[in-house]
């Protein structure tokens, strides 16, 4: 009596994985065992970076608004507690924006906080 297998899930395992290696250079994109190790270590970094990219853009927003107060004479640190004795509730997200295109709002608005 013949060996059975299991082709049909193997092969649809296998395919999966050169479809998302497709595009990798030599082995990498041909070889199951090499092909399988790059694909895991992409998802894995790309999970890692999903949570890098929030740290980045929070620090993004801080650098902008760090800028954007200095021209006014104030800092960083100094402008965020005047926000929150005066009840301003604008994220880091919203305050970036503001400083970025509209200058004349954001000078507004640091006059407000230091009278604070």
């Amino acid at each position: 009596m013949p060996r059975s297998t299991n082709n049909p899930a193997t092969r649809k395992r296998r395919n999966k994985v050169f479809k998302a290696a497709k595009g990798y250079r030599g082995s990498r994109g041909n070889l199951i065992r090499v092909a399988t190790e790059t694909v895991e270590k992409g998802w894995n970094r790309a999970f890692i970076d999903r949570r890098r990219k929030k740290r980045e853009y929070r620090s993004l927003w801080i650098v902008r608004i760090n800028a954007a107060v200095r021209q006014h004479g104030m800092t960083y640190s100094g402008f965020m507690s005047g926000l929150k004795a005066k009840g301003i509730e604008l994220d880091r997200r919203q305050l970036a924006d503001l400083a970025v295109h509209d200058p004349a709002g954001f000078a507004e608005l640091t006059q407000l906080v230091a009278a604070a």
